[in-house]
């Protein structure tokens, strides 16, 4: 039976124009308004407002399109950014990324992973220069799994993102995301309020959130993060990572020179004396014993560790005394540093040793303190140590009794895998009529898992410390001797004996690598320097972390404390070497010149106002500590060094490139607190040193 559907008064379309599904809605309705169900059609009037030709609901929300609505409503978060303001461009972008990975893994977790790998690939072009090796990371998360095995991506899922702004820029900001709620902010509010953890600060005059900071970063472009931006959520410098935790303390730190106990100062003291009756000092020269007391009198007003927040130490021979006696006299007959003088920096010059034929085996390089021997590791399994001066080395004695003829370097073989590291134990130079203070021993580590003590006397070695369960990147002697530490693949460090085979502290809390490590000066602390962009504090007595710095672009590639303890300086792979103040846990500034590909080593001046670094772009560059840079920490543009030209800080240099002929330099960013810059042709810059005479040595391989 045929139902037929009549109207009264209003104009309708008739069937056979319309589709299938139109046909359908108008039957129903027809059949509603005939018996007399004005509510019902009513509401499905309004409920067809929203519906296509086909009978599919037209989407007004971005919420509504599915995997779809990340890539919209972050296009048109960038979008607003870009068009900002600039004086809230660089607070407003350090969103971005955050923003970029949780959208993305919120993707993949969601099952969209057609969207997820286009999402990816349209917006990762803007983090490439800073977050490369997270990208690299990232990129081969496609489904849900990859997110709970993926290391980088449990670390993002399982935490939030901490990102300072300003409160303007971010009530500017919500303003924005409210009024295009439908376009897409309501999904970037909801990634900011469940992933991100936003902190808002009010401008001030003095801080980095001031009107004149702002308008001094508005004018560079920045390429770096925050000092205490970042997953961990922590205040800057603080190693408490507890986000109920509140305002963190930081811990006290106790960063002053060791001093010697009573009886070493007498036997220093006796010695010294002696010294000046032998040698009296200069006119106008203080004597030894002056220096030393004065050196005393220094130390003793500064806060030191007790001797129960130090390692125990053995009890003093008559070498330590001969050694502290050496010290007092270089330090007092130094080359003086105080750093730059009415805007001209010291003259500081480079004594660079150049290894060559070497066929690119040399891993890593370090001089002996008392400046008479260079080691060398390699990719062949072995070390070779030479005489700097090229004098012969006595050979390891016989069973027989016989000597051995002596030879112009010594192989150490005993590894079984690539070394990556030789540290060179504490010495000092010696007089002539004493040489007990030489150098005696060498520590080197390998990717066969072990470190390796040899004696450079009988040239093998002695002990071998295992421990870690992975390549052994770093390693390096405490200031005075006895104790050293270890940084591994299994993202652990560990501090060491030289008594005992097995590790006495293990300090864990790295996420990646660790890939570098180094003492405090009073050997209470140490540092490590991880992948994971982060550096860390560690006191020794406990292992406990006590700082924790932020702020790096990229994988920490060398560490280095001034000799007055107060200042830690972390380069990274991106060219930027970073000064922390230890005892706020606050950065200094930023110091920029190198060339990508890392710089290897860094060292300070006697006086810790001078530092000079080396690296992979093959130039040795000189810093000038205590002269402040540019707000943004950016400076200006010249051109790669590595031409055998040297660069000079001060100067206006545009461009440092070849003959007009050639090929464009690349450009590099300087900051103005750089004193000089001296290139190699092709010598890549392995170990930097800073004598206590303030004489500068560098070492590096010649690769054609």
């Amino acid at each position: 039976m045929k139902m037929a559907f009549f109207t009264s008064g209003r104009q309708r379309n008739p069937p056979e124009q319309m589709g299938d599904s139109q046909e359908s809605r108008f039957l129903v309705l027809e059949y509603l308004s005939k018996k007399g169900y004005n509510r019902t059609e009513a509401m499905l009037r309004m409920e067809a407002a929203n519906q296509d030709v086909d009978g599919r609901p037209i989407q007004t929300r971005v919420e509504e399109s599915g995997g779809l609505k990340y890539g919209k409503a972050f296009d048109l978060f960038r979008n607003w950014i870009e068009e900002n303001l600039e004086i809230y461009k660089p607070d407003l972008r350090r969103l971005m990324w955050p923003v970029f990975v949780y959208s993305f893994l919120d993707l993949v977790s969601d099952f969209y992973p057609r969207e997820a790998k286009t999402f990816f690939n349209n917006f990762r072009e803007s983090f490439d220069n800073e977050h490369e090796g997270d990208l690299r990371a990232l990129q081969g998360i496609a489904l849900p799994e990859h997110v709970t095995t993926n290391e980088l991506a449990k670390i993002y899922h399982s935490q939030r993102y901490r990102v300072t702004l300003s409160q303007t820029a971010f009530y500017n900001l919500i303003q924005f995301l409210e009024s295009r709620e439908k376009e897409g902010g309501a999904v970037i509010v909801s990634v900011i309020q469940t992933r991100l953890n936003v902190v808002t600060v009010e401008r001030t005059g003095d801080d980095q959130f001031s009107l004149a900071r702002l308008l001094e970063r508005a004018r560079h472009v920045e390429d770096f993060p925050a000092e205490d931006e970042g997953i961990p959520g922590h205040n800057p410098g603080s190693a408490n990572i507890d986000r109920n935790a509140g305002a963190t303390v930081l811990t006290k730190l106790k960063l002053g020179q060791v001093t010697l106990d009573q009886d070493g100062r007498q036997d220093v003291l006796g010695d010294l004396e002696d010294e000046d009756k032998a040698n009296p000092p200069a006119p106008g020269q203080p004597s030894l014993v002056e220096a030393f007391e004065q050196r005393i009198k220094r130390e003793e007003s500064e806060e030191v560790p007790g001797r129960t927040e130090l390692p125990p130490r053995p009890p003093p021979l008559a070498r330590d005394v001969a050694m502290e006696v050496q010290k007092v006299k270089e330090n007092r007959d130094r080359f003086q540093i105080p750093g730059r003088t009415g805007g001209v920096g010291p003259g500081i010059s480079v004594t660079m040793f150049t290894f060559h034929n070497t066929n690119d085996s040399i891993t890593c390089l370090d001089f002996s303190k008392d400046y008479l021997l260079i080691a060398a590791g390699t990719d062949m399994h072995y070390i070779r140590v030479w005489s700097i001066d090229g004098s012969p080395l006595p050979g390891p004695p016989q069973t027989n009794g016989q000597e051995t003829r002596p030879s112009a370097s010594h192989r150490l073989i005993g590894h079984s895998g690539p070394v990556y590291a030789v540290s060179f134990a504490p010495a000092t130079t010696s007089s002539k009529q004493q040489n007990i203070t030489k150098c005696k021993y060498l520590l080197s580590s390998s990717a066969d898992r072990t470190v390796r003590l040899w004696s450079l006397e009988s040239w093998a070695c002695l002990v071998v410390y295992r421990g870690h369960d992975g390549p052994v990147w770093d390693v390096t002697w405490g200031p005075f001797g006895h104790y050293f530490l270890t940084g591994s693949y299994d993202r652990t460090a560990r501090l060491w004996s030289t008594d005992r085979v097995d590790y006495l502290r293990l300090f864990v809390g790295h996420d990646r690598d660790v890939d570098h490590v180094c003492f405090h000066p009073n050997s209470a602390y140490v540092f490590t320097g991880s992948s994971d962009k982060m550096v860390r504090m560690w006191l020794v007595t406990n292992g406990y972390p006590v700082r924790m710095f932020t702020g790096h672009a990229g994988n920490i590639t060398a560490l280095a404390c001034s000799p007055d303890g107060k200042i830690l300086a972390s380069a990274d792979d991106s060219g930027t070497i970073i000064l922390w103040d230890l005892a706020p846990g606050k950065l200094l500034k930023r110091m920029r010149g190198h060339g990508k590909g890392g710089i290897w080593s860094l060292t300070w001046s006697v006086e810790s106002t001078v530092i000079v670094s080396g690296g992979a772009d093959g130039t040795v560059h000189v810093w000038d500590v205590q002269l402040a840079n540019d707000a943004s920490g950016q400076g200006k543009v010249v051109g790669e060094g590595g031409a055998g030209q040297k660069i000079d800080g001060a100067a206006q240099v545009s461009n440092v490139s070849g003959a007009g002929g050639k090929k464009k330099a690349k450009e590099v960013v300087v900051t103005s607190d750089q004193i000089s810059a001296f290139p190699t042709k092709k010598s890549p810059v392995y170990k930097v040193m800073f004598t206590q005479q303030n004489l500068v040595l560098a070492g590096g391989a010649y690769l054609p």
